[in-house]
């Protein structure tokens, strides 16, 4: 694990990348790193998250910032530029059922060909998607969901990068952490190795590439 400032930090994600983003209509989101990618006009990005956010919070800035090409959520309500774009035709939107999306996610990080589930079946969601009958019952075959980086929120991380994330901002960020290649992780502060209590850990360090401190949004 490494301690870079965010400029660094963003420097890895290059155009046309695939980044999951942690968050939940904002909350738990890397706000600065997030911006930074906007800073850098990052172009043709695959993001994968829980939404697009509102048009002046975490992901929705990189919708606003023409930043995405194709965007894996499941929601856009918040956010009306995500929709615009998606009717214009500037933006593929793929909208997937949130629990499927965590458990595409989290197949993607433990190495499972996919999950079965009966959400979506006799919907639009079932288009293009193998059915298979367990006990009568039809299941959809969904497949797992990996990136090349993961941009996550935590509330603190020590020298070795073992993260703490903070109530309800913990939400999307650990899943991701495990489905992709490289780690990048936004901190409000780093402390001392030996001052976390190993009951308080959520993430350990050996899955964390970079951490940045970033407390204020640029």
């Amino acid at each position: 694990m490494r301690v870079v400032g965010i400029d660094e930090a963003v420097s890895a994600v290059d155009d046309n990348s695939s980044v999951m983003i942690g968050g939940f209509l904002g909350c738990g989101s890397p706000d600065n790193i997030i911006q930074g990618i906007v800073e850098r006009k990052t172009r043709g990005l695959t993001v994968i998250a829980n939404d697009t956010s509102f048009p002046d919070r975490g992901v929705g800035k990189l919708i606003v910032g023409k930043c995405a090409a194709k965007v894996i959520v499941s929601h856009i309500g918040t956010n009306p530029e995500t929709q615009r774009q998606m009717i214009e035709g500037e933006l593929d939107v793929e909208l997937v059922p949130q629990g499927t999306l965590a458990e595409r996610i989290r197949a993607g990080g433990v190495g499972l060909g996919g999950i079965l589930t009966p959400t979506g079946v006799g919907t639009v969601v079932q288009e293009g998607k193998r059915i298979i009958a367990i006990d009568g019952k039809d299941y959809l075959m969904e497949l797992p969901l990996r990136a090349e980086f993961a941009l996550v929120k935590a509330k603190k991380a020590d020298y070795l990068g073992n993260l703490v994330f903070s109530l309800t901002a913990r939400n999307f960020n650990p899943l991701i952490v495990l489905a992709c290649n490289t780690v990048i992780v936004e901190v409000e502060e780093i402390v001392p190795v030996g001052s976390l209590s190993p009951d308080e850990i959520h993430i350990p360090g050996v899955l964390v590439d970079y951490v940045s401190v970033g407390s204020v949004v640029r």
